[in-house]
């Protein structure tokens, strides 16, 4: 029987902005909200799951392909706030404006690597901040803080990362990354 790990596609964060994002989110939390910690923080590009580990090169291959044919882009937040339902959160985010490149690249991921029919909902740019409690029935409204200046997360490089399930949060750690548009040509 052939060994599982569970896989996921994203971004690291830039050395300023997750400290900036811990600040921003501390007047949210309560006692219902999980903090993510700094180092789990991530742009979420794709979540694969459990996989026979005997498929990881595979993916890497694959991922490193899509990652040569996408652009480097930049993302500019948006809010912090309830997600990703606002009439029933399961999260607080950092949700970023819609940006084409994440997009393409996010559904490219998504068509790749889905065994089967590929995820149909639009992807959202997102950093999750904390999680509720699953012992709580509805959280309390919290209004969205909005940036009081531009906040931008550039993203060059994805990467191949590993989530080993740990209490009380599980440990993230990054397998492989590669740069965005290494099949571009400098004209």
């Amino acid at each position: 029987m052939d060994a599982t790990i569970r896989l996921f596609i994203a971004a690291s964060l830039t050395d300023e902005l997750g400290p900036y994002l811990k600040e921003v989110l501390r007047p949210m939390l309560t006692e219902t909200l999980r903090p993510i910690p700094l180092q789990n923080m991530h742009l979420t590009l794709f979540f694969i799951g459990n996989v026979p580990a005997s498929e990881l090169d595979t993916i890497r291959h694959k991922v490193k392909a899509i990652a040569n044919q996408c652009e480097p882009f930049t993302l500019q937040l948006a809010a912090i706030e309830q997600g990703p339902k606002p009439n029933s959160p399961r999260l607080i985010w950092a949700r970023f404006k819609e940006h084409p490149e994440f997009t393409k690249l996010s559904k490219k991921l998504s068509e790749t690597l889905t065994p089967g029919e590929p995820n149909k909902l639009k992807p959202t740019p997102h950093i999750t901040l904390a999680r509720y409690r699953k012992n709580i029935a509805r959280p309390e409204t919290k209004a969205p803080i909005l940036p009081e200046k531009e906040i931008i997360m550039p993203v060059n490089a994805i990467g191949v990362w590993q989530s080993e399930l740990a209490s009380p949060h599980p440990v993230y750690s990054i397998i492989e990354s590669y740069l965005l548009g290494q099949n571009q040509t400098n004209a």
